[in-house]
């Protein structure tokens, strides 16, 4: 398997990008729902936070190099068998994709930045807070950070549901390509 994308199939990289985004993006959404739910003296009440602002940082940095791959490689071509419609449905859900994910990304900044603090990833470094950029910052970017990531959890159901039924109904190279694609 090839370290970059080729005509028909994604590289490798490509692939482990995609992979561990998507489980780094489900595990984030499953903590968040989790943190909700905690009580003011629950031991995790400040450890969840802080363990989701860490790894979302470390995502926003995976996310620019994703995106930095994705315009310096070529994309592959969407299998012969698929429908007009439904390469521009695919392409629309990637590009939604994108969009969603740096909403996500920006809007948990806001939230733990709108007190002015820096926020601490792991104890290895600080991400430094731009200060507050509008009113009622922390409420408006929390009701955006929650409404789109069930936006993109949904949307990632819908885009595993297609790849599966590429698989299983179309028979096609869909969602081989990547995963274990054919050469």
């Amino acid at each position: 398997m090839k370290l970059t994308n080729q005509p028909r199939n994604y590289g490798i990289i490509s692939i482990l990008l995609h992979w561990s985004m998507a489980l780094i993006i489900v595990g984030l959404f499953a903590l968040g729902l989790w943190m909700t739910s905690l009580s003011y003296y629950d031991p995790w009440y400040r450890q969840g936070p802080w363990i989701h602002k860490s790894i979302g940082l470390l995502l926003a940095a995976l996310f620019a190099f994703r995106w930095i791959w994705r315009i310096s490689n070529i994309t592959p071509q969407p299998s012969d068998s698929l429908k007009p419609i439904e390469k521009k449905l695919a392409h629309g859900a990637h590009l939604a994709f994108y969009g969603l994910i740096a909403t996500t990304l920006m809007s948990g900044y806001l939230i733990s930045t709108a007190d002015g603090r820096a926020i601490e990833v792991f104890n290895w470094f600080h991400i430094p807070a731009m200060g507050v950029a509008f009113e009622d910052q922390e409420d408006i970017a929390g009701d955006i950070h929650y409404y789109v990531a069930f936006t993109l959890i949904g949307l990632a159901a819908f885009h595993g549901l297609a790849a599966i039924k590429h698989h299983v109904i179309d028979k096609d190279n869909t969602l081989r390509s990547m995963t274990f694609p054919k050469h």
